[in-house]
């Protein structure tokens, strides 16, 4: 597949799946999404009914009626007969043989009699003997009818209660010594078990027509029409409102399910992400091509504004005003150390469009989320300390509450609805930007990118490897040094990246450390290519550039860094020694190639003027004299052609961009090497007197 092609696919493919999970998320409602709270006022316009809709009783006067319907429902209940026979049975055989026949079966018939009044349960008993009216209902067919009696409940027992009954008349019967002798514990224990209930709730009547009589709740006091009202702007939600407008939810949801115009509502969310996700691209086609053609780049540009995106879903579903925790001024912040400004700019309105979708108030919160975000993207510029984001920070927290009263104020027209929540919510965000450095770092371990404030540590000059270099190169580091400051201004008069120039210089001769005798800057007297040939002096001088390739990997110093050491010469010619093999050899045949760099040519305005400032620099020190026509005539000469080689050709640099930089070149080496005055000598001795002071040669005391 060719690179256009591919790149294409790519960005297409990463478009495409951004719409798919954002519309996963999204709330899928051709109606605005509300939110209202009891006893809070209503915050949005005057909202009337689509349809008509029954008026519901709320919640509290609903649980009310029904816990009085519960304490004046009368149970139902049926007989079961097995239970007593089978319990009448058990207990005649279990007693046979242990107590006299006649007491035997005085008990069995007191058990008869017990089962015949009524067992109940213990708390039908108890719902029976509270009550007003002491009776249980019976649920019948007759005739094919449903047939309800009401019985009078007040002379059943529940099984403690008939145990206490049995137990009373049983020695109430009895005469003599007996009367007062406690049953047997064997005989007691088995009337214990048997005496259970053998008149039980009838669930299925009981539930029948206890929600039969729940009607009178659950029915509707009235009906609100279409087209009348149901709530209006400032009111509050009273818990009637709040059932009403609960209705009304439940009902426009069910009337809206399965209905097309579902479907044409996410097809419009659909092509609104589209158009969203368009514009970026349209921006970085004319504005930032070189990011469009890195799908690395435009694969972490896509996730991270879906990934805010989603978040925002997310915060607003789950928690009370959520979307205002979510801190989008971040996303200037981590997209300026890594792409730029504009970029970054751009990418806050699209991530700020997008969760406007499922923003309750869209113009308050895109007019907040973009006063906050250009308030960071303008305080932060170029993060190179950690202590610039607990500003920015600050920054962003005021831009917040300034531009929600702002809004309150507009909306209102007063700041009655100032809530204090919100401000917290603000202040929360403020706290998670100001942590934004830790996710920069995730950001560059999984992309492969280098922040602002890694060039800014590796620029450190007490760095083990420039340390390093001072000491075993001397020269070279101050070459390194010079144009580090040469490259910087110039990139600064560009617009380019200027931390990340003046980082590039500084590593970009590190090869050098393998031989650094070999480099003019680094000898004092001794020329180790005095009885080289041209052709190993010239692989002497090119090795500099792998051997600082190796040297960079060694350190594991960042790919950008790399790309200053490969290309600050590009394909260029070691033309010293290149020279001297065709001047030695006059008949013979010079391969070119043997006396080239090995490249790229630099591929960015960043290493381009690296390229520059490093040529210019070098050949500045090798001036006879330094005057404004020397250096304007060097810095020409060299920059002019490396443009006729070609080595500028690859890199976004331009012609007004050279010229630029020649200017700054000239100004700064102007600066460097500029005349001195020459301070006079003294052509006779100075007198003095005893004190030290100059005598008095006039003659006057």
């Amino acid at each position: 597949m060719k690179p256009i092609g591919k790149h294409i696919t790519v960005n297409a493919g990463l478009v495409a799946a951004a719409i798919a999970f954002i519309l996963l998320l999204l709330p899928h409602d051709d109606r605005q999404s509300y939110n209202y709270e009891l006893n809070q006022p209503w915050r949005y316009q005057l909202l009337t009914a689509d349809f008509d809709m029954p008026i519901l009783r709320d919640s509290s006067s609903a649980r009310l009626m029904r816990d009085s319907i519960d304490r004046a429902f009368v149970p139902f209940v049926k007989r079961d007969a097995s239970v007593a026979k089978n319990n009448i049975t058990k207990f005649r055989n279990a007693i046979s043989g242990k107590v006299a026949p006649a007491r035997a079966n005085y008990l069995t018939n007191l058990l008869e009699r017990v089962y015949g009044l009524g067992i109940v349960d213990t708390d039908v008993y108890n719902q029976v003997h509270t009550g007003a009216s002491g009776h249980l209902r019976v649920a019948d067919i007759e005739n094919g009818a449903n047939a309800v009696e009401t019985i009078d409940a007040r002379d059943m027992l529940s099984p403690p209660k008939a145990f206490q009954y049995i137990d009373s008349v049983y020695h109430a019967g009895l005469t003599g010594p007996a009367a007062s002798e406690a049953l047997d514990s064997d005989v007691a224990h088995m009337l214990g078990s048997v005496l259970t209930a053998n008149i039980v709730i009838d669930s299925v009547a009981d539930k029948k027509y206890r929600e039969q009589e729940y009607l009178t709740v659950n029915g509707a006091l009235g009906v609100i029409k279409k087209g009348q009202r149901i709530v209006d702007r400032g009111e509050i939600v009273t818990p009637q409102i709040f059932t009403n407008l609960n209705t009304y939810m439940e009902i426009a949801e069910q009337n809206h399910s399965g209905d097309s115009k579902t479907s044409y509502f996410l097809l419009g969310q659909g092509l609104y992400l589209l158009l969203c996700f368009s514009a970026l691209y349209t921006f970085l086609w004319i504005c930032r091509p070189r990011f469009l053609s890195s799908i690395k780049n435009m694969v972490f540009l896509i996730s991270f504004i879906t990934l805010f995106a989603i978040f925002s879903i997310l915060m607003f579903e789950y928690v009370g005003n959520g979307i205002y925790f979510v801190p989008f001024a971040a996303i200037p912040v981590v997209i300026i150390v890594f792409f730029d400004s504009r970029t970054a700019i751009f990418s806050l309105l699209i991530s700020v469009m997008i969760s406007a979708l499922v923003a309750v108030f869209p113009f308050q919160f895109i007019f907040m989320e973009l006063a906050a975000g250009l308030t960071a993207a303008f305080s932060i510029n170029t993060l190179e300390r950690r202590s610039q984001l607990l500003r920015t920070a600050l920054y962003t927290f005021l831009a917040y509450v300034s531009s929600y009263c702002v809004s309150n104020l507009i909306t209102d027209g007063t700041l009655a609805p100032f809530e204090w929540h919100i401000i917290g919510a603000f202040a929360i965000n403020a706290v998670v930007l100001s942590f934004a450095y830790f996710l920069i770092l995730i950001i560059e371990k999984i992309y492969g990118f280098t922040s602002t404030v890694t060039l800014v540590e590796l620029s450190d000059i007490n760095n083990p490897l420039l340390r390093r270099l001072a000491e075993e190169a001397p020269g070279t580091f101050q070459h390194s040094m010079q144009v580090s400051t040469l490259a910087a201004e110039a990139a600064r008069a560009v617009g380019a990246n200027t931390q990340l120039v003046r980082t590039g210089a500084l590593y970009h001769d590190i090869g050098k450390l393998d031989g650094p005798i070999f480099f003019t800057e680094n000898q004092h007297g001794v020329n180790p290519h005095t009885g080289l040939n041209p052709e190993t002096s010239a692989h002497k001088i090119i090795s500099h550039v792998t051997s600082g390739l190796a040297i960079a990997q060694r350190e594991k110093l960042p790919q950008v860094i790399r790309n200053f050491i490969s290309e600050h010469h590009g394909k260029s010619v070691t033309r010293f020694f290149y020279n001297t093999a065709v001047n030695e050899n006059p008949e013979g045949t010079v391969d070119r190639a043997k006396f080239t760099y090995p490249g790229p040519n630099p591929q960015s305005r960043e290493t381009a003027i690296l390229m520059m400032a490093d040529s210019v620099e070098a050949a500045s020190r090798s001036l006879p004299e330094y005057t404004p026509d020397t250096i304007n005539s060097l810095v020409d000469r060299i920059i002019d052609t490396q443009m006729a080689d070609g080595l500028f050709n690859e890199s976004p640099i331009s012609f007004r961009d050279i010229q630029t930089i020649k200017n700054t070149f000239k100004k700064r080496l102007s600066t460097i090497y500029h005349s001195r005055v020459a301070y006079p000598e003294l052509k006779k001795p100075v007198l003095t007197d005893v004190t030290g002071k100059m005598p008095d040669l006039t003659g006057k005391k």
